[in-house]
């Protein structure tokens, strides 16, 4: 029980992390008013990341395939856009913020992925 629990908290530290820093790098296109909103935008999207994008990758998984995985581009994009309109405290403008947005909340994933795994051997 306390795995699965832990796994959840490291993805939602990420998670509001790269949201963070997606945020203030595209500041005239994500805004948000608190650093709180931050917080519970990036548990939303660690919940949306861990239920719906694995549904959305199965069934994407033609185009994932063709696009040689570029489309998982557009897939973090439409998370990042589901999460702004599940909690509108969090504004993203559009979708091409909302793009941009998953593309540095990914690379933020990786980075920290791999200090994490780089630690635990």
């Amino acid at each position: 029980m306390t795995k699965p629990l832990i796994r959840l908290i490291v993805r939602w530290f990420i998670c509001a992390l790269g949201l963070w820093i997606a945020a203030n790098l595209l500041s005239t296109r994500i805004q948000y008013d608190s650093i709180y909103v931050i917080i519970v935008a990036g548990l939303i999207l660690a919940i949306i990341n861990s239920i719906i994008k694995p549904i959305l990758i199965v069934l994407s998984l033609p185009a994932i395939l063709f696009s040689l995985g570029l489309f998982m581009i557009i897939i973090n994009g439409a998370t990042v856009y589901l999460a702004s309109r599940l909690y509108p405290q969090l504004h993203v403008k559009d979708f091409i913020a909302a793009i941009f947005a998953g593309m540095v909340i990914g690379l933020v994933n990786y980075l920290v992925s791999s200090i994490i795994e780089r630690e635990d051997k």
